[in-house]
């Protein structure tokens, strides 16, 4: 069994390699599956040790979770200091599908799985915060291009477009993590494909004489 950590430093970077370990493993054989146990070997811990950083597995799952979601949130960070709505609406496309290819297991557990928490009392995340949340990112954004005048005059369900946009480019980035070796395709540049999407998406969301 690893020492006790002893500073600050090193405990977060041994949760951290908890964290990662249990991530690949919820994967590989599904979050019910999973024990701590099988957890705690995967980082040469023992079963006992590992409690020393989580006290059971829903708090190790709601740590992760909260992880996940709120690096996704700050890699869009930049891209809300784009001034044109309708700009930072694009862009924003392409920062989640960076996020989405750079981090295929972090994507998987995130939005390729069932939902793993029952409730979410005692997240960390404030629902609804763009700087943490980014749905409400993106929701945020599409109101302002709403506002703005650019959509078609008969989208008006703002969460409807935001839910529409999000599904487009969620199918492109599922895609690609879980199908993109299988050579009996005859796939296209994921960026050829991203690209198409994107303008697939805003051509039938926008008036003409903005596209």
């Amino acid at each position: 069994m690893p020492p006790k950590p002893k500073t600050e430093q090193e405990r977060k970077r041994i949760r951290t390699a908890i964290l990662d370990a249990a991530r690949d493993l919820f994967i590989e054989r599904g979050v019910e599956a999973v024990t701590m146990r099988e957890i705690a070997r995967r980082v040469d811990y023992s079963p006992t040790a590992i409690y020393l950083h989580f006290k059971d597995k829903e708090s190790l799952i709601r740590e992760l979770c909260d992880t996940d979601f709120l690096e996704l949130a700050d890699t869009l960070q930049e891209i809300g200091r784009i001034s044109d709505p309708l700009e930072r609406l694009y862009q924003l496309g392409l920062g989640y599908v960076r996020f989405a290819v750079e981090h295929p297991n972090h994507y998987r557990l995130m939005f390729m799985t069932p939902q793993i928490l029952k409730n979410q009392e005692g997240s960390a995340i404030e629902a609804g915060n763009p700087e943490q949340d980014a749905y409400a990112f993106l929701r945020a954004t599409v109101e302002e291009v709403y506002f703005s005048g650019c959509f078609r005059a008969e989208l008006d369900d703002q969460e409807l477009i935001a839910q529409t946009l999000w599904a487009g480019l969620h199918g492109v980035c599922s895609l690609e993590i879980t199908k993109k070796n299988d050579h009996s395709l005859n796939w296209r540049a994921f960026e050829s494909r991203i690209e198409m999407m994107q303008q697939s998406l805003m051509h039938g969301l926008l008036k003409n004489n903005v596209q």
